[in-house]
């Protein structure tokens, strides 16, 4: 993979592309699939469900595969770009052992796939403080998946590390997220005295970060952090 730092670096070449979009029922995900389809750049995109959501097979510039993401179909379809937004909690998932295999697995497997199908720009949601030597399991496991998918051989790569997300879970049907909620109200009326790397962050400014930093393709590893995303 280039080196992000080198002086050599150039962007990759542009023209009509096709995406691919794992994760797409959560905040991150549905922004990034509202953005892939309103965007002249992409002209098609395939999106890895597990379960068929109503309306999206009417969108031709949309095809919805149902999939086990334990078991990926071989091959993916082919496309140029990878977003994956993937993930769960500790809590939902019901154990470390099966937050991992969403978290690291499925997110690594999805990335794999995609590459071995011809992908050559990638981008993943992360999280603050993902670090594979972290002590917290959560950052733990993230950091394992960003060593991880800096392996498999993409031109591209981006990596959004959002602190805590702000956005409509009740609209998406998920769970609304006790955490999220309070510490969003009681920072509400500091926010401004709040260092932008740590303030809770919109979900669509993600999505944004990431559809922005893909189609500008700088070769390496780059990393986008609350405070390069917060708008």
């Amino acid at each position: 993979m280039a080196d992000s730092k080198s002086p050599a670096r150039t962007a990759l070449l542009e023209g009509p592309r096709t995406a691919l979009l794992a994760g797409a029922t959560g905040l991150i995900g549905a922004a990034l699939l509202a953005r892939l389809r309103e965007r002249a750049h992409y002209r098609h995109t395939h999106v890895l469900l597990r379960r068929a959501v109503p309306g999206l097979e009417a969108d031709a510039r949309i095809t919805p595969h149902v999939v086990d993401f334990a078991q990926l179909p071989d091959p993916l379809p082919a496309v140029d770009d990878v977003f994956i937004a993937l993930g769960t909690t500790i809590k939902v998932a019901g154990s470390q052992a099966a937050f991992r295999r969403v978290d690291f697995d499925h997110v690594v497997d999805t990335a794999r796939a995609a590459r071995a199908a011809g992908a050559r720009r990638l981008a993943v949601v992360s999280a603050l403080g993902a670090d594979p030597n972290s002590s917290v399991f959560y950052n733990r496991v993230k950091g394992e998946m960003q060593a991880a998918i800096a392996q498999l051989g993409y031109e591209s790569i981006v990596i959004a590390q959002p602190s805590l997300l702000i956005g409509d879970r009740a609209a998406l049907g998920q769970p609304t997220r006790a955490g999220e909620v309070w510490i969003t109200r009681l920072l509400n009326p500091v926010m401004a005295l709040v260092p932008r790397g740590v303030r809770p962050i919109r979900a669509s400014d993600v999505a944004e970060s990431l559809l922005a930093a893909t189609l500008a393709a700088t070769p390496g590893v780059r990393m986008l952090s609350s405070g390069d995303m917060q708008r």
